[in-house]
């Protein structure tokens, strides 16, 4: 495990959010600040590769597995945000999980059976939200592969039910258009989950950082 990681872990503390990464303005916000209701993050499909078989490693940091000395390839990516209500209220404690492709486009799932899986990426990840509603993920920036366009899964879970089944983008992808679980979102939907890759400032490893503020509704879904 070289030095700089080992800073990071340090940092994070692996369980931690630290404020300064990719955080924007609203992670600051105290609850009850919005001065109206919010809307609600578009629900989308879960799809056929929600891990059937967990990861030895269920941790924020998708990038390494364990204490093993190998990464995972593809370009680091770290994925922070919040989760609030509709009624403007930060969420803490609420569970964030995340899966997606790795740099090859395959899943850690049984079922995918396509050739090239990562065995250094862990794939899947959780989290829970600080007194704030933030959340942070170290991971790799989303890829395509045949029928999709790049995207993170994510699901919010609170109290043991899940409040949430979604899915992110990259805000200028023009491979987004040609999606059908994407088009079918609309023009409001696709703005609520389409976010920024952005460079992440004074990475000298080309890293990207991306904010998603995640609102959910009130009820569990059904």
């Amino acid at each position: 495990m070289n030095t700089s990681r080992n800073s990071l872990i340090e940092s994070w503390d692996r369980r931690r959010f630290v404020t300064g990464i990719g955080l924007g303005a609203s992670a600051f916000l105290v609850p009850g600040a919005f001065a109206e209701a919010l809307q609600r993050t578009p629900r989308q499909v879960e799809g056929p590769f929600y891990p059937d078989k967990m990861p030895l490693d269920t941790d924020n940091d998708l990038l390494v597995i364990g204490d093993a000395t190998t990464p995972a390839i593809g370009e680091v990516t770290h994925l922070s945000g919040t989760v609030s209500n509709v009624k403007g209220e930060l969420v803490r404690n609420a569970l964030v999980e995340i899966w997606q492709v790795g740099a090859n486009g395959v899943y850690m799932h049984t079922k995918d059976n396509r050739k090239g899986r990562d065995k250094n990426f862990q794939s899947y990840g959780r989290f829970l939200t600080d007194s704030k509603g933030r959340f942070y993920f170290r991971t790799v920036k989303p890829v395509p592969y045949p029928g999709r366009t790049p995207h993170i899964h994510v699901a919010v879970g609170l109290k043991g039910k899940r409040m949430l089944t979604s899915q992110c983008y990259i805000k200028g992808d023009v491979r987004n258009d040609k999606d059908g679980i994407y088009r079918r979102l609309g023009a409001v939907g696709q703005k609520l989950t389409t976010i920024d890759f952005s460079p992440l400032k004074g990475s000298s490893a080309g890293e990207f950082a991306a904010h998603w503020d995640i609102v959910i509704g009130t009820t569990p879904e059904s």
